[in-house]
């Protein structure tokens, strides 16, 4: 749209001057409507170009988080190789991100084979376990979250981390171990 916009504007000079040189109004006439359809096409291309730069960055919200942003809020952004433990929290990785591979955020394939399956839990079962304050096990860039005793863990560099932060990462429960269902029983003899 700026391109037509500045076309229009290099019509409309022209037509002025030829009106001019000429003394025809018609084409001062012509050259007024060619730059008020430059206007137009500036506007619309500047409010396009605002569209695509705010659902792409995101806007602030008034609380410091982003709105428009395809990141789920609270999910951090990698601050460091997601391969290198420096030995700071900043080195992981919530799941389905493209270091991890290549999948999508709902687990199906992240280029790993050997990837458990996820725990079937209800929408209610994860708002409880999102409450509790139990520790469970994640592997840098994998979807699942484990319990410390998971045979999936074997072998593998892994981190505790609070099950609610695990949840709000985006992180699912292994179907191995079964933490969210283990989790909510001990809660419930608590």
């Amino acid at each position: 749209m700026i391109v037509v916009s500045l076309a229009l504007i290099l019509v409309a000079v022209v037509l002025l001057i030829f009106g001019l040189a000429g003394g025809s109004s018609l084409l001062l006439v012509v050259s007024i409507g060619a730059s008020l359809l430059a206007a137009v096409a500036l506007v619309a291309g500047a409010r396009q170009a605002a569209g695509r730069t705010s659902s792409a960055s995101g806007t602030p919200d008034g609380q410091g988080r982003l709105v428009g942003d395809r990141r789920e809020p609270g999910i951090p952004t990698q601050q460091n190789p997601a391969d290198v433990d420096r030995g700071d929290a900043g080195w992981r990785q919530p799941p389905g991100s493209q270091v991890a591979g290549t999948g999508d955020p709902s687990g199906v394939a992240y280029g790993y084979d050997d990837e458990p399956a996820a725990e079937d839990t209800s929408a209610e079962q994860v708002i409880l376990v999102a409450r509790l304050t139990d520790e469970v096990r994640v592997v840098d860039g994998r979807p699942r979250y484990h319990l410390d005793e998971c045979p999936h863990l074997v072998g593998r560099e892994h981190e505790p981390v609070p099950v609610g932060e695990a949840v709000e990462l985006g992180f699912t429960p292994c179907a191995h171990c079964t933490p969210a269902t283990v989790l909510l029983a001990q809660a419930e003899r608590r």
